[in-house]
């Protein structure tokens, strides 16, 4: 097979902690569950004709507006005014950096690997997201949906990751805490590796990194 030159990280729940943890803060702190959330952006979905998410993290839809139309979904659905600004800052507040995955990437980038990371996000999370880690310091290529329209599991955003970074799907290698987002990279032909813990992707990597075949 072919080696693998480059390692793709998502951002939220690879470099970062759960995204579970902001989500059950925002919970815990606005009396919200998430099954509640989810229910309101299916039935906003209903009504607009595409899932308001999605269409948020490929930037067809404004965060605001986002926030409008789940915040006016709950508001009928709880039957008491939901307000839901300043709902990044709180998700923020409670995402922490993955040191241990960090200083990996770090030392990935010192052994001679491309690194990117292909990431699912809003366009005015950008700054936030960026702050949480060195960025520019350790990645080649970032790739955020938000900015070039297509989000993971579609095809076309690892393609484009694959082309910035100048390599073949064969010798790239992706990591992801959604095993569906690992799925559709492996149909294209890459490794992929689905993040449960730190300890055990970093070993599923490891093997990767010295036989492909082993998680491919």
């Amino acid at each position: 097979m072919t080696p693998i030159e480059a390692v793709i990280s998502d951002f939220g729940g690879v470099l970062t902690s759960p995204l579970l943890d902001s989500f059950t803060a925002f919970q815990d702190s606005s009396g919200i569950s998430l099954e509640q959330l989810g229910v309101a952006i299916a039935a906003v979905g209903s009504r607009q004709g595409a899932n308001p998410l999605f269409e948020l993290e490929t930037g067809r839809l404004t965060e605001a507006r986002f926030l409008e139309l789940l915040g006016a979904e709950l508001t009928e659905q709880l039957g008491r005014e939901v307000q839901l600004h300043g709902f990044g800052e709180r998700y923020f507040e409670h995402l922490h950096p993955n040191d241990r995955v960090i200083q990996y990437m770090r030392e990935l980038r010192e052994r001679g690997y491309k690194l990117a990371i292909c990431t699912n996000n809003v366009r005015e999370w950008e700054q936030r997201w960026r702050a949480k880690l060195p960025v520019a310091e350790i990645f080649d290529v970032v790739v955020d949906s938000a900015f070039v329209g297509t989000r993971k599991p579609e095809r076309r955003i690892y393609e484009l990751t694959l082309e910035r970074l100048g390599v073949s799907a064969g010798a790239a290698l992706l990591i992801d805490d959604i095993e569906v987002n690992c799925q559709a990279a492996r149909e294209l032909g890459m490794t992929a590796v689905w993040f449960r813990d730190t300890d055990q992707a970093i070993a599923e990597i490891e093997a990767a990194l010295t036989e492909p075949e082993a998680v491919a």
